[in-house]
């Protein structure tokens, strides 16, 4: 994030000797991005973080792919997913390509006897239902319905759930993510124009230091590979850091929606940002007032991008039959909008109710074997009349 935040006990100076009260080193690790360019944050530690004791077992994490040269519209009906034990057993990857996975994940047990780091990814995870904490080695975020939680790549973190009901849509990408530069000034500031400001960012809290020595197993994420490795220090033994790359929380329902005149495009809605693909929130909102104005989008063709919708809540008006939970993928080369009867619906309307995470890829998504499963089969051929 492009603001400063500190947590816990900190050195006056950077890399500069720092004790515990009873004179015992402690150790800093720069926990930072594009090399020693990018954003960074600075972590000091009871025990050294450098304690592997072992290397266990290597499991394959890649996606199947089913579907690599897909040209259909389709619908997946994301709550068909299977419930799974664990965070990591129930992720499921549906959409994929060399920029981004999108996946599903319905577990019901929090993650107790392991923690998780993924070192190729930041990862985007938005709550579609459930509550529950994130606990990271920079503190804790507590979460709920509509929350999106970003964890930067190298974060290592728990999931601890307060419910047995969690449905997550979570997309990981392999370019950094941003709050989109447009929003900000040249100083990083989010400007009075954007549609949400730092004060409604959670940052961690609650740093709760763990100085511990044992065996603490890591599931590290790399190259599609999942290894379980033994750390010998308990990876939350952080007692102070301070700096700009943290994870964060941010609400949907903290999104102010850019309405207008007439009908606005997609671009308003934007909420997160990489080099691949932008993230967009739907929310509800009042529709155009000039007093012909058609609130439906208008038909447009993907030229350049993929476009994934995710229906969160609330009645979706330009599409017919789409429940919660659906998946739509509407795939660059062929043009989509309304289905039949929805623009002449909407004229009139007022406000929309609509709540919805868009996903807009530059490169084609591939479909995995488990995205087959969910697929109606169908509909692509939804705008025939």
């Amino acid at each position: 994030m492009p603001f400063y935040h500190k947590l816990g006990e900190i050195p006056k100076k950077r890399h500069t000797v720092f004790k515990s009260e009873s004179n015992k080193h402690r150790y800093e690790e720069l926990f930072g991005t594009i090399g020693f360019a990018g954003m960074s944050s600075l972590l000091y530690h009871n025990q050294r973080p450098t304690q592997v004791k072992e290397v266990l077992k290597t499991e394959c994490a890649k996606p199947e792919i089913a579907e690599e040269n897909n040209i259909k519209s389709r619908l997946l009906k994301g709550f068909d997913l299977p419930k799974g034990k664990s965070f990591l057993e129930s992720r499921t990857p549906i959409l994929v390509n060399n920029d981004c996975h999108i996946s599903l994940a319905s577990p019901t047990e929090s993650m107790k006897d392991h923690f998780y780091k993924n070192t190729d990814a930041d990862e985007l995870l938005f709550i579609h239902k459930g509550s529950g904490t994130l606990k990271t080695m920079m503190g804790n975020l507590d979460f709920s319905y509509g929350d999106y939680l970003l964890i930067p790549r190298g974060i290592i973190y728990q999931i601890e759930f307060k419910t047995e009901e969690n449905r997550l849509f979570i997309v990981e990408s392999f370019h950094p993510m941003y709050t989109p530069k447009r929003y900000r000034n040249h100083f990083g500031q989010l400007l009075e124009h954007s549609p949400y400001c730092e004060r409604d960012i959670r940052r961690p809290k609650d740093l709760i230091t763990k100085d511990e020595k044992g065996d603490f197993l890591i599931k590290i994420k790399k190259e599609g590979m999942m290894h379980h490795v033994v750390y010998g220090a308990h990876p939350f033994d952080v007692v102070g850091w301070d700096g700009y790359n943290y994870p964060y929380a941010f609400s949907i329902h903290d999104f102010e929606p850019i309405t207008g005149r007439i009908h606005q495009p997609p671009p308003v809605h934007q909420t997160f940002e990489t080099a691949a693909f932008v993230v967009c929130s739907f929310c509800p909102r009042l529709y155009d007032y000039h007093p012909d104005s058609i609130p439906a989008p208008y038909n447009h063709s993907n030229i350049d991008s993929d476009e994934v919708l995710y229906y969160v809540d609330g009645d979706f008006m330009s599409r017919n039959h789409v429940e919660e939970g659906y998946i739509s993928l509407h795939p660059a080369g062929i043009p989509h909008g309304p289905h039949p009867g929805a623009m002449e619906r909407s004229i009139g309307q007022k406000e929309t109710q609509e709540l919805a995470v868009m996903v807009d890829t530059f490169k084609p998504l591939k479909l995995t074997k488990a995205a087959m499963k969910l697929d109606d089969g169908e509909y692509y051929k939804s705008w025939i009349k």
